[in-house]
């Protein structure tokens, strides 16, 4: 006789669906949380925690700039990119790391590369561009401008920090997926 109920196998694995759907949706600089993704057309809106059209522009560019890097980071580049094109203020380090970021994922290199020397002239302190900047540079051939930036993550937050283990793992040829 089965010592467990007929329901608790289905329910410990829905349980572990959802977790796993957290956190996969986690990812962004340290512990902030990346936003769940939407249909294409709704945005996510932090505060009721739905996706919504935003017909009004009543969604701010941090939660924008927030759904776009949670767009990227799902493979949506486009849309991405679409998104960094509604912000009032496109020209903050963090949006203009991920246009950098859905640029270089879309095959432009160059232009991402723009974007993030962009970003570390407003913020040089920012370890997330430092660390794409750096993966875009191993792209380019460079690993002398890729050990650059590890050596600068370094100082902004050690060698514990999600984005020097990142970028070290890129130069030594086993980047995380």
């Amino acid at each position: 006789m089965n010592r467990f109920s007929p329901w608790l196998l289905p329910a410990v694995a829905s349980s572990f669906l959802l977790l796993s759907g957290y956190a996969q949706a986690m990812g962004g600089s340290n512990d902030e949380p990346v936003p769940p993704t939407c249909p294409k057309g709704q945005i996510y809106d932090s505060k009721t925690k739905t996706c919504m059209v935003d017909k009004s522009g009543m969604i701010g560019d941090e939660a924008r700039t927030d759904y776009a890097y949670a767009l990227a980071k799902a493979g949506r580049y486009q849309e991405a990119l679409d998104m960094l094109n509604t912000l009032k203020d496109p020209n903050t380090a963090e949006a203009l790391n991920y246009r950098g970021y859905a640029t270089r994922k879309l095959g432009r290199t160059d232009e991402g590369i723009s974007y993030y020397l962009k970003s570390v002239a407003l913020d040089p302190k920012y370890p997330k561009v430092r660390e794409y900047l750096g993966e875009a540079y191993m792209i380019k051939n460079r690993p002398d401008l890729a050990r650059e930036q590890l050596a600068t993550i370094k100082t902004l937050c050690g060698v514990g920090c999600e984005e020097y283990r990142d970028l070290a793992a890129a130069i030594d040829g086993h980047p995380e997926s």
